[in-house]
């Protein structure tokens, strides 16, 4: 049995403390969060790939709860980076995309890489996306860094395991210009990571999400964006985020969000270049549930970078050849 004093949201966000508790018939979120997660629907939601034309990139660093320790003096608190590539094939309804995850909690460390597709098909004024991606999960367990109380027989003392299964997902999106819906599954196909050893389970298991936004100008070059993102873990665990971001100019953008029995968040951005297309941002979350088991803050850096097409219109030039007489 692992010593306790672990917080029970550190329970949730932690596939070891699952795994050797064995109690797989907990529906517990498991996937990584994201305070900027209006900036990373593609995480989410294969259907983003590749909706908005051009190349998008982006880069994102997650410290939650930062200098979290256990009772035992060792750190564990969750390390997060995200990396996303997108774009859309040139004079076609198709967008392709790349995820990349990596995830660190304790002892325990996910990566997750992913290869998406998704076609749009424009109804009206919007746009109806459909998405899926396959890829692969890899879960691997430091037995170095753990400290048991009474250790099981058939557990091993030091070492390293890690093991690799097949992942897939799918999601819908409807964009209408002012508003967005977005519905997506990860982890359909629910793998399992057991190390080698029946005795042991520790499930993946499916994650869908709901992505809500609406924007607006309510005057010149301010732009507003309220946002809701509902997660649920195979129908029996829900959880929620919510927020508000103001931009001006497309230039300098500030909010604020609240994660459902979690946390308050502050969040800000700025865009670099002449064209805006190097957007940096920020996130600081203040914990305000369960404080007396994590550390207060959490903080999110990421840096988002945006190639739009090029058309080049070539004009044909009249060439005059003057004529010469002997």
């Amino acid at each position: 049995m692992i010593q306790k004093g672990h917080s029970k949201c550190f329970l949730r966000y932690s596939i070891l403390l699952l795994f050797f508790f064995e109690i797989s018939s907990l529906m517990a979120q498991q996937d990584p969060q994201f305070t900027q997660y209006m900036y990373n629907g593609t995480y989410y939601n294969p259907a983003f790939a590749g909706k908005d034309g051009g190349y998008r990139f982006s880069a994102l660093h997650r410290s939650q709860w930062l200098n979290y320790t256990t009772n035992s003096g060792q750190g564990g608190a969750p390390v997060t980076q995200l990396v996303t590539a997108q774009g859309r094939l040139e004079g076609k309804n198709i967008g392709y995309g790349l995820t990349l995850v990596n995830d660190q909690i304790g002892a325990s460390s996910n990566l997750e890489i992913n290869l998406q597709g998704a076609y749009h098909k424009k109804l009206n004024r919007s746009t109806l996306s459909f998405g899926a991606y396959v890829g692969m999960y890899s879960s691997s367990i430091d037995y170095d860094e753990l400290i048991l109380v009474n250790p099981e027989p058939n557990l091993p003392n030091s070492g390293k395991e890690s093991q690799i299964n097949f992942n897939v997902g799918a999601g819908l999106l409807l964009d209408a210009g002012d508003y967005y819906i977005g519905l997506s599954s990860r982890h359909i196909n629910e793998p399992n990571f057991d190390f080698g050893d029946g005795s042991y389970e520790n499930q993946l298991k499916n994650h869908s999400y709901l992505l809500l936004g609406y924007r607006f100008r309510p005057v010149g070059q301010l732009a507003i964006e309220p946002s809701l993102l509902l997660k649920t873990v195979s129908y029996n665990n829900f959880s929620y985020e919510a927020s508000v971001i103001a931009t001006y100019q497309n230039k300098i953008s500030g909010g604020i969000g609240f994660r459902g029995e979690e946390s308050v968040s502050l969040i800000l951005g700025y865009s670099l270049l002449k064209d805006n297309s190097l957007k940096l941002g920020y996130a600081f979350d203040l914990v305000i549930s369960g404080v007396e088991a994590k550390s207060p803050t959490s903080h999110e850096l990421m840096l988002r970078y945006t190639l739009l097409d090029v058309s080049k219109e070539v004009q044909r030039v009249i060439q005059r050849t003057p004529r010469f007489r002997f």
